[in-house]
Parts: C-alpha cells; structure tokens; sequence
C-alpha cells in the first residue's frame, strides 16, 4: 500500500466557493482603495519621493514605530501575565476582568483619549506623581506610548490568552510532578507553546498602537506620530500632502506585517499538524 505524501499540495475544497464570493467583498474594496492610491502616487511619483525624504515626516515615522514598540514592550511585562491568569483562573470575577480589559475596544478614541489625559495629565492620579520625578506625559513621548498602550492593551491580551488555553494545563502538571516550579513550567513549557500567539498579539498591538490618533492628540499632540502629521498635512495642504503619507505609511506597515506573518508561520504551537 503506498503512503500518501503529507506534503502533496491539497487541492482545493470547492464547497468554500459559496462562503469566499460574499467574503471577497471585503478583499476588492481593500484592492480598489490601495490601487487608486498607488497608481496616483506612482503617477506622481516627484511628489512622493519629495515627501518620503522630508526629514519631519522621517522624524514622525520613527517616532510612531518606536513608541510602538514601547507599548508592545510594556504589554509583554504587564499583559503576558494577566493573560496567563486569565486563561486558568476559574474565578467568577474572570468576565468582569475580561470586560474591563476589552473596554478600549468599544470606547469611542476620544473618549479614550481623555481617560489617558485624565490619569495621566500634570495633575493625574499618576501624571502628579511621575511628574514630582521628572517623567512628563503632556506634549511629551510617554504621553504618546500611555495612550498606545492603553487603546492596544486588549488586542495583545486576548489574542496571548487564546494562546495560553491551546496549551493543555496537563502538560504543566506533568512537569510540575517531575519537581518544577509553576513559575518554571511556565516559562520552558506554556510560554514556548504559545509563541505563535504572542508574536501576533504583539504584531496586532503594534499595528494597533501606530494606527491611534484621538487618544495621541489629546494628550499630546506635540511631538507628531505620522497619524498626527497626516491629519495636519491634510488640513492645511490638502489631499494631495496627506495621501503621499498615507501611501508611505500602507507600504511600510504591509512590508512589516509580511516579514512578521511569514516568520510566524514557523513557529512550533501545541496542536501543529505535519
């Protein structure tokens, strides 16, 4: 008897045709507005590249990507745990944990943007006392980073959580047996398991953080994450400032979140197959 091949190509499953025309909808309005913003940009392309090297929207590019980076760092520290809690509690407080986690999901972004600068403003419950050591959030980088912390925060918990409860709590006990500690079974154990879940997370954080606009502006406007600064080109050049920005910003994030997806594809998880 011959064995079938596991890595043969599959072919394809016609029975998804029916589900993928209604889905498709979303695809080719996605297509059509990122083609009429290429082929404007392509056929303008002086334009472009004059604003691809300004150095303030240079400036506002690495601000943006590495406060970011900041919130997602932050978000590993802070959120990796209460995921892990909240994947093995069983606590009846488990859904009101999880709805306080998920309320920046259904807030309006201004009214998380005054949440922000009400905690965190030069008389905020934590501003005051930050700003008593030196550290001011108004106007200010730490002030852009609270803010993408605060609006990403659920994005990187939930999708770390769904990691964690994949990986089955039997193989943590079996180590915990052998003599390990909880501590150290988490970290050699349901950790590893769930990389590919983190990464995400940490990439949907991300993609989240640098995307924030309201939150950002509210607390501080100054200095200018690129959403802040294509709002401000658009208002006072027009379309034709704020949709080379825009066109940069699409082509940098797409390139970022194709990098990480293909990386991620490798990454081992509890129930791969093959």
């Amino acid at each position: 008897m011959v064995e079938r091949n596991p890595h043969r190509r599959r072919h394809y499953d016609r029975s998804l045709i029916p589900f993928l025309i209604p889905g498709s909808t979303i695809i080719l309005v996605t297509i059509l507005a990122l083609g009429t913003l290429t082929v404007i940009q392509i056929n303008d392309i002086e334009r472009f590249l004059r604003i691809a090297g300004d150095h303030a929207v240079l400036h506002a590019l690495f601000l943006t990507i590495f406060a970011g980076m900041c919130a997602v760092m932050i978000l590993s520290l802070i959120g990796t745990p209460l995921a892990y809690y909240l994947a093995r509690t069983k606590s009846r407080f488990r859904g009101i944990i999880e709805s306080i986690v998920d309320i920046p999901l259904i807030l309006p972004h201004t009214v998380a943007g005054i949440l922000v600068y009400l905690l965190f403003m030069r008389e905020g419950l934590i501003g005051a006392p930050m700003s008593a050591v030196g550290i001011i959030f108004e106007e200010a980088f730490p002030g852009i980073v609270a803010a993408m912390t605060f609006v990403s925060a659920p994005f990187y918990v939930n999708a770390v959580r769904e990691g964690f409860e994949k990986v089955p709590v039997h193989l943590e006990n079996a180590a915990r047996t052998l003599g390990a500690t909880h501590s150290y079974a988490f970290v050699t154990i349901t950790l590893p398991l769930a990389t590919r879940e983190i990464v995400n997370g940490a990439l949907l954080a991300w993609g989240r953080s640098i995307g924030e606009f309201a939150a950002v502006i509210i607390i501080a406007y100054y200095p200018m994450v690129i959403s802040t600064l294509i709002y401000y080109r658009f208002t006072t050049g027009g379309i034709a400032e704020a949709q080379g920005l825009a066109f940069l910003m699409i082509v940098i994030c797409f390139g970022i979140f194709l990098l990480v997806r293909s990386v991620t594809r490798f990454l081992g998880r509890y129930d791969d197959r093959v």
